[in-house]
């Protein structure tokens, strides 16, 4: 038998140069410093990558850091006690890593300026001790050429840090985090490393770059209501954008404003979770994905687009009605969640309570009143509010009925769905504002279900109408101040600066 020979350790490390650490005043300034230090490591590691000999047997490893900013606070600050972010809660050293400070440039020069205003104190730039997984070292779009990686005789982990999943987890935003001894208190709630992650997961199940991602989202159940918003959006483009900067869909195809309204060329296969951007410069557009059916999707694409940390999602969908009062195209406008979804039990228990966010339930109200034409005591012949039941088994009427009818009952919910408490429960653990308005489509406990020509006819009737309040409600919280927007509600004893 042939003996194996092992490649032999590597003992030297090659890095860049140390980055000295810089303190800085204006946000402006640490966010260019930000930029800086993280385009002269990542460029570092993809030269290496790029670089290796023809042996493929480096004798050295090729290591650069995450930039970390950090915070000192020396005293209990008197702040302004009505924001829900933007300072510390004690005294104390503060940090957190940073990753694509190109593409969280007005997020992060919006944290820093309240901390500076709130505490005046400086934010400091440098080195973090987490290195970069030579992965997330590669931009966007980049390809890797394969005969690059076929000369790399070892394995890739020997000559460089590849992902570590022991630095990817959510106890930050869970509030189970405990710092060490001597260890800063995070500043953020998601590490460098934890949001690299999912920016490549969205690029996976989105089919679209998450530079294109808007800080508004609608979260939809059904194909029918994709189709009208990229319809409404390409209509919009070629009447001249109507305050939107383009159009953006799957496979990252840009339609500007003045350009033909017509479909584009389809990428060769539909991503699982397909999402469509009304994109406005600042970011204050509308994006939108087809989330799917089940409470796993929902979860999966909001631990993803958490990291982007959006202003609001809301959940448009079908749902069965489950009052005999309601009928078919009646609104459900939730207040209250049932969770039997299960995905999220081990994050966020059953029994913390996920609350109506007044902002978003006035915004929905309001959208439903302008589309609809009613309001008073005469809105309440379209839209019921009340409890929503979310469930993870599709199928549930055809088990024994005695169980879930009595629970749904109990908990006086007028509404059952497998998204709606996910998402809304995932926008609470992540400090997202959320809120849901779904469409009665059946009524499985009256007997009540659609034919198919009766399908087809809603789905033509009341699709347009329900995206149209959508999208209605969340351009009226994008009019509002973001510091209104993000409830104290959603923040625990002691939470992280960063919003």
């Amino acid at each position: 038998m042939e003996k194996r020979i092992y490649p032999r350790p590597i003992e030297t490390i090659d890095r860049p140069e140390p980055f000295a650490r810089q303190s800085f005043t204006t946000a402006e300034e640490a966010v260019a410093a930000l930029k800086s230090l993280y385009d002269r490591n990542t460029t570092f590691l993809r030269e290496a990558f790029n670089g290796l000999s023809g042996s493929g047997a480096p004798d050295r490893r090729f290591r650069a850091y995450y930039p970390e900013v950090g915070v000192t606070v020396a005293s209990y600050d008197s702040v302004d006690t009505r924001l829900a972010y933007g300072h510390m809660p004690s005294p104390g050293q503060y940090a957190t890593t940073i990753t694509r400070p190109d593409l969280f440039e007005s997020y992060l020069v919006e944290q820093f300026r309240h901390i500076i205003r709130n505490h005046g104190v400086p934010i400091t730039v440098g080195e973090s001790e987490t290195p970069i997984p030579v992965h997330f070292a590669f931009l966007e779009g980049t390809h890797v050429e394969a005969s690059v990686a076929d000369r790399i005789k070892r394995p890739l982990r020997d000559i460089f840090d590849v992902p570590d999943l022991n630095g990817t987890d959510d106890h930050i935003a869970n509030g189970t985090y405990e710092p060490a001894p001597g260890e800063p208190t995070p500043l953020a709630p998601f590490t460098a490393q934890r949001i690299d992650y999912s920016l490549h997961r969205l690029s996976h199940y989105t089919a679209t770059s998450p530079s294109h991602f808007q800080n508004f989202v609608l979260f939809t159940n059904y194909q029918f209501y994709i189709d009208e918003f990229a319809a409404l959006a390409r209509a919009m483009m070629a009447r001249g954008g109507e305050g939107y900067a383009s159009f953006v869909e799957p496979g990252n195809i840009v339609t500007l404003p003045g350009e033909p309204d017509e479909n584009p060329v389809a990428i060769a296969r539909m991503p699982q979770m397909p999402a469509y951007h009304l994109t406005r410069p600042d970011h204050g557009g509308i994006t939108m994905v087809n989330i799917g059916v089940g409470p796993s999707n929902a979860k999966t694409i909001t631990d993803h687009i958490a990291v982007l940390r959006p202003h609001a999602w809301l959940m448009l969908g079908h749902c069965a009605g489950l009052r005999n009062t309601q009928a078919l195209g009646d609104y459900v406008l939730a207040h209250a969640y049932v969770r039997e979804d299960h995905v999220l039990d081990d994050d966020l228990p059953v029994w913390v309570p996920i609350p109506a966010l007044a902002e978003v339930q006035v915004a929905l109200q309001e959208a439903v009143a302008e589309v609809t034409g009613l309001s008073g005591y005469d809105l309440k012949r379209i839209m019921r509010t009340g409890t929503v039941a979310t469930i993870d088994n599709r199928n549930w009427e055809l088990r024994d009925q005695r169980g879930p009818v009595q629970r749904l009952s109990q908990s006086r919910a007028i509404a059952l769905d497998m998204e709606s408490a996910t998402i809304a429960a995932n926008g609470f653990r992540f400090r997202v504002p959320y809120g849901t308005l779904l469409c009665v489509s059946d009524k499985p406990l009256h007997g009540e279900l659609k034919l198919p020509g009766m399908a087809t006819d809603f789905y033509k009737r009341q699709v347009a109408q329900h995206l149209i309040i959508g999208m209605k409600a969340l351009e009226r919280l994008a009019a509002m101040p973001v510091e209104r927007l993000h409830s104290r509600k959603l923040r625990s004893f002691s939470e992280t600066a960063f919003q």
